[in-house]
Order: C-alpha cells, then structure tokens, then sequence
C-alpha cells in the first residue's frame, strides 16, 4: 500500500512544499530505500524512524518500505522529514496488514502538513525554517500545520492556517486518527519590543560623532569612524540599533525568515521585535560573511537585512574579504554560487564600521605621539581600497574624550528623544517614496535621486566646488546628495537648503585624509 503525505523544506530562505510517499510491499526481510535526492541527514532518518515507531508502540512495517520525496530533482535536507515519514510509514503498515482498523480519510490527510525530527524514543524535536515553511503550507492550500511543539509560536505568525503542536509521534498518531484531539495553538498578545540595555544618554562628549550616528540612522546611511582607542567609536556603535525606527511588518517577517532558516531565532519567539546587529569578528570567512557553505547558508551579511552589520577594526578584515561587500551594498542582494547550485539572499543592511587612523591607533591623539613611520600608516589604510571607502555615505574622524567630560558633563541625550527624530524623518521618506519599493534615503538612485534631490544654483555650487576641491568621485557626489536630502529631513524641509550640503560635505571631507 501506498500513504502520501505532505510536508515541507527550505530552499534559500523560502519554504518549498514537499510530497512524502510511502510504500510498503511486506515480506520477511526488512528493506528500506529513501530516494528524492537526500541529503545525509534524510537518509539517517529510516534509522530514527524505525526507533520511534517501535518505541511510541505502533504498527511497524515488515518487508520493503520504499520512501520517495518529492519533487525529486531538488535536493531535500534536515532532519524535518521525520514525523511525516514515520506516519506514512505506520499508514502504509496499517494498510497490508490485512486488519480492517479504521483508516483516516485521505482527503483529510491531504488538509495537513507535517514537520517534525523525531528521537529514538518517539519524542518530537524543533526544527530550522517553520517560519517559511508554514508560509508554503499556507500558500499551497493547506489548512493545518503540524509541528513540534518548541516550533508553535514561531509557526503561529502565519495567518490563515491552523498550527497544531505535537510533543511526540503518539500524540500525531492518535490526533490524525481522531482518538485523542490536539487543540490548535493560539498565538500570545503581541508582544513589545524588548527594552535595549544600553542607550544612547550614557555617551558624554562626542557631538559630532551623536549627530553622524542620527544622520544615519534617519536615512539608512553606511557609516565609518576613525578614531584613536578609547575614543568610543564601538560604544556609539553599539547604541545604533537604540535609535533605529521599529521593524515594520513586512521587514520583521523578511528578517525573521532568515534568522529561522539558521535556527537563531529566540526560543519559543515568533517574530523578531529588534533590528537585527551582527559584529563578525574579522578573522570571519569569505563564506561566513557573504553565505555559502556545502548547503549554502546565509551569511552575516544576510542575517543583518533590514539591520546593521557592524565591523570593528576594518583594517584587520582580510582585503579580499571587504572587497566581496562592494556589490551586495549597491544591490541589496547577494548571489552565491556553489557546485550545488546558485542561491540568492537579501542583504539590505546598515554598514557601520569603525578604524584606528594608523597602526597604533594615536596619529592625530593630542594626548600620545603616534610611531608609526608614514609607509606603514599608508600601508594600514590601503587595506580599505577607495571602491569600499566610495560605498561609507558618512565617514568622520571620533576625536578622544576629554576626561573632565566623563566627570563633569551631565549624561547626553537619551535614545528615546533621538529616535522620536529619526522615525519622523523615516516617515517624511515613506510618504515621499510611496508606491516606488523605496524605503529610506540610502536606497536612493538614477532617476529617483534626481528627482527628489533637486537643487538650487548656490547649493549646486557648493556642492560642485566641493567634489572638485576634495577630488570626490561621481558615486560619493550621489552620496552627500543623499545624506543632504536626509539632513532636510531632519529638519523637516521639503527642498534641501545650501546648509543641507554644506553639512553633507562635512561627513565626506575626511576621505581625503584617509587617501593619503
């Protein structure tokens, strides 16, 4: 007899349904074949399947059991599988028997599907990837998901399907044979974004830096500080995510598919409630940072979409590592190749990066005199090639902290005050851009940055004379473009003003120190 079943897997960061048939000829020797291109951890599963069935006390099935996933030229991964097998298992089982107990109906079979791993003992296991695979589920007809139960509320974010959690294979058995029910899952009260630890009230000194971070935030600007150590650039850093505007609902589910695809969404948490902050160390990967791997995962840069990647010590990042951001920055998506096939990635993230001016860090401090010979300070910042420096909308210099600051200036403004500014900056653009898949300033280009960054003759003058005088390249004249219509924001004018430029040129005129 043959049992068929529904379930799903991931492929990149969507879910793709699957068909789990299963096929029991009997006899005396036990065969089991699983075929649908595997992977190792599917293959495993007839072994975890076979335990969990003779465990839990259910029908075992003798001879031949063929199982078959389909469709059968993609190739199928994790341990997911489990539950729908075993059931189809027990099914098929069930029907050479020769015994006339009850069956469910296959049309209510085909209403349901299954997700689960299963331990030895018949227990169900949480998986990776429920969001987008409930997402498929839902969009292929399907009226209830079964999974386990560590998985429900991270599954109950979709609408429009019924979620019923299973704590083991028993409990599956008997609920699809309508002995014991199995109440579906009802999703908690949304829940309030966390609180973040750190604010922004607890950095004294630092104006310029406070006013750079704001900037970027109200317009999705990349960033880079240089600054001696001490100075606070990884403090300011830090308290970035503090001042960013709440996650809307399509960037929450966009986000959240990602970090559940890599099992790194909070236990029993549906939705994430934070922008995402990702700091690779820099001794990270080429892999690590842009994805790839055998089954070719998400890298840092893609676990940071709608958030911000942070990289301290940007010198230290191997060269070729950095240089690997330059085309995912522009588009917002990163295509990796692998012999296994070709995958793409959102990668729409904030870069935020912070660097010594020399070797020692003290070219510049007031405080230390720098001993680095000149060669090898151009040599440190030739690390960061001018192609990478062209994609920093902002780049300043952290001048150190006065100590009679840290003692006796009162603490500075708190995150609350600075992020009211920025989501009204946020929403002016939203209104701007409506209708044209535009979210922020920083995204920007061709003909919509012509369009909605107009300007008067003495602000393109300014603008004109400072790209001559400073030698800036057309891209970074796009970019102080963007940061002045992102400043008028701020300031809740609808034309940009010769004081817009002005201050835009600010935060690109320390490129030309690091040029030299």
């Amino acid at each position: 007899m043959i049992s068929r079943l529904y379930s799903a897997t991931v492929y990149g960061v969507e879910g793709i349904e699957i068909e789990v048939e299963v096929d029991n000829r009997g006899g005396d020797t036990i065969r089991q074949y699983i075929v649908g291109l595997p992977d190792i951890a599917v293959k495993e599963s007839l072994q975890r399947v076979g335990s969990a069935i003779a465990n839990s006390g259910l029908p075992e099935a003798p001879g031949a059991t063929t199982v078959n996933l389909a469709p059968a030229d993609l190739r199928k991964q994790g341990p997911g599988f489990d539950l729908p097998i075993a059931l189809g298992t027990v099914l098929a089982a069930m029907g050479n028997s020769g015994t006339h107990a009850p069956m469910p109906d296959p049309g209510d079979l085909e209403t349901w599907s299954i997700i689960g791993e299963l331990a030895l003992d018949g227990t169900v296991r949480a998986v990776r990837g429920i969001l987008p695979q409930a997402i498929a589920a839902r969009e292929q007809g399907r009226k209830n998901l079964m999974v386990p139960w560590d998985n429900a509320e991270e599954a109950s974010v979709v609408q429009g399907i019924g979620i019923y959690p299973v704590r083991s294979l028993r409990d599956a058995w008997n609920h699809l044979m309508h002995r014991e029910t199995i109440a579906p899952y009802r999703r908690l009260d949304t829940r309030p974004p966390a609180e973040h630890s750190i604010d922004f009230d607890e950095i004294k000194g630092q104006p310029y830096a406070r006013r750079a971070l704001e900037i970027a935030a109200a317009g999705g600007h990349n960033i880079l500080m240089s600054g001696s150590p001490g100075s606070g650039k990884t403090m300011l850093a830090r308290r970035l995510p503090t001042i960013l505007p709440p996650l809307s609902e399509r960037e929450a589910l966009e986000a959240s598919k990602i970090h559940s695809v890599c099992g790194l969404l909070p236990r029993h948490a549906g939705l994430l409630t934070q922008r995402p902050f990702r700091s690779p160390h820099h001794t990270i990967s080429d892999a690590g940072l842009m994805g790839g791997g055998a089954n070719i995962s998400p890298g840092e840069i893609s676990l940071a979409h709608h958030g911000v990647l942070f990289l301290d010590e940007l010198p230290e990042y191997r060269r070729q590592t950095l240089e690997t951001l330059r085309q995912p920055l522009e588009a917002g998506t990163v295509t990796i190749s692998r012999a296994s096939g070709t995958m793409d990635y959102p990668c729409r993230f904030m870069l935020v990066a912070a660097m010594n001016p020399c070797p020692c860090g003290y070219q510049g401090d007031p405080r230390h005199a720098c001993k680095c010979p000149h060669a090898a300070i151009v040599r440190y910042r030739n690390k960061i090639s001018g192609p990478l420096l062209d994609r920093f909308d902002l780049l300043l210099e952290v001048p150190p902290v006065d100590p009679a600051a840290l003692i006796d200036k009162p603490a500075g403004e708190p995150s609350a005050a600075i992020r009211a500014r920025v989501i009204a900056a946020r929403e002016r653009q939203e209104h701007r851009y409506r209708g044209t898949g535009i979210s922020c300033n920083a995204e920007l280009h061709g003909k919509t940055l012509q369009t909605n960054c107009r300007l008067d003759a003495p602000s393109r003058q300014t603008l004109l004379d400072a790209v001559s005088q400073l030698a800036l390249s057309a891209r970074a004249f796009d970019r102080i473009l963007k940061v002045a219509r992102t400043i008028a924001d701020l300031a809740g004018s609808d034309s940009i003003a010769q004081e817009h430029i002005y201050e835009a040129v600010q935060y690109r005129s320390y490129e030309t120190q690091l040029r030299q």
